[in-house]
């Protein structure tokens, strides 16, 4: 019977602590909460910002340059730019592989040359990547 009762009491302890860490808690949140509201009122009690006004559009909006072999080799990693060869096609630029370049080069590559408007061009060994030189 001992060692219940002081099994019990050990409990009754833990069950204190709980309460008073508890109590803590529920004074922390109830300060929040009234800091919150003075922060809400405050805010409600202010007049709205005036609106920003709209910025100016060029009344003619400027002349893209048309992309270059090096503005495109820009886009690229260099461990990937070492990896492809550029040739100007004209309306785009071709880009072909040196070497396998795997899967997940392959995905990266892929991935900037979607982001820059182009495409994957499936041809078997003629397979290539192009990137249009004037954006759509």
């Amino acid at each position: 019977m001992s060692g219940d009762k002081e099994y019990l009491e050990k409990l009754a302890e833990k069950v204190e602590e709980l309460l008073i860490v508890l109590n803590n808690i529920a004074e922390d949140l109830r300060t929040v909460a009234a800091s919150l509201k003075t922060i809400a009122v405050s805010q409600l009690s202010q007049p709205p910002p005036a609106p920003t006004p709209a910025p100016k559009v060029p009344e003619h909006p400027p002349v893209e340059k048309p992309l270059g072999i090096e503005d495109v080799k820009m886009m690229f990693p260099e461990d990937l730019e070492g990896l492809l060869n550029f040739e100007d096609k004209g309306e785009y630029i071709k880009i072909t592989p040196r070497q396998y370049l795997g899967a997940e080069n392959f995905a990266k590559i892929a991935q900037i040359v979607r982001g820059a408007g182009g495409d994957y061009i499936s041809a078997g060994k003629d397979s290539h990547f192009r990137i249009p030189k004037l954006k759509p």
